[in-house]
Formats: C-alpha cells, structure tokens, sequence
C-alpha cells in the first residue's frame, strides 16, 4: 500500500505532528516535501508496506500518517521517519523533530512558536488570552488533526499555561 492523498485515510489513523520552528516556504518546503513523500512511498515496517500520507499547513506543521488498520507502523519504522526529517532539517534551515515548542497565533493571525515561558509571557503582556488559536502537536489521530489541532487556547492543554 503506497503513498496515498491524506484526506482518503480514516479517522482513526495516527498521526505525527511536527512544528517547524520557523515558517518554511518556496524552494525549502518543496525540497522537504518531496524528500517526505520519496520516503513515504517507500516506508515500510516489517517489509510490508505502509498506507501512509503526509499534510502541510500554515507553513509549519508536517503531518504524517499511518493507517494502522491495514498495516501497523513499527519502532523501526517510526525511527526511521525521524531519521529523514533530522537529516531535512540542515537543508531547509530550521527544526521540525526538536518538540517542546508552543504554537500559536499572534494578534495578526500569523503562527508564532516559542518555548512555554515565551508563551506566559505573551499572555502576561495581554497578547494571547482565553480566545488565542493554538496548535496542538501531540494529537495523535487523523481525526484529531482535522477537528481539534487548532482550536482556542481555553480549550486546549495550553489554558494552563495562562493560570497566573
């Protein structure tokens, strides 16, 4: 089972999230999504193929799926995936696998990523509030990443960083 389009895998396949630390655009995004797609046409676990598929929004956020119903993915596997996207990364000049990072939109609607206490700091300064877009990278479904990977931040583990 190869490479498929993203929006054809169901509901309950996992997904990994990966946030790049600065938007990656033009000719960076495409050398990264091609060598994504190069090695999801290959991927297996096993020696059986995956039905995987890979999503890109917002210039930042890589989704990468497996249909764990028809073929599950193995440590392995999964390893190897991190591998490529490591090896990506001093090519397109910014991070996607160092996680930890906080994602979540400015006042003019563009991402913003920062550590945890950069986030408290912007809600301290008034910038994010209750009602701020966030991004949750640990959702770890298709479903998930269709309904609730941005929602507002009241709603999302991300409300408690805004306790003061």
């Amino acid at each position: 089972m190869p490479l498929v389009a993203f929006e054809t895998l169901p509901e309950t396949a996992r997904v990994w999230v990966f946030g790049a630390a600065a938007p990656i655009t033009g000719a960076a995004a495409e050398r990264m999504l091609a060598a994504v797609d190069t090695y999801l046409a290959q991927w297996k676990a096993h020696g059986a193929p995956l039905y995987c598929a890979r999503d890109w929004r917002d210039d930042r956020f890589l989704a990468v799926a497996v249909d764990e119903a028809a073929t599950g993915a193995s440590g392995c596997s999964i390893d190897g995936m991190f591998r490529v996207l490591a090896d990506i990364e001093s090519h397109i000049g910014t991070s996607l696998v160092g996680g930890g990072a906080v994602f979540w939109r400015d006042l003019a609607g563009a991402v913003v990523a920062g550590d945890r206490p950069s986030f408290r700091a912007a809600a301290a300064m008034g910038n994010v509030t209750e009602q701020t877009p966030v991004f949750d990278t640990t959702i770890a479904s298709v479903g998930a990443w269709r309904n609730a990977f941005e929602r507002t931040a009241h709603t999302s583990w991300h409300g408690k960083l805004l306790a003061r």
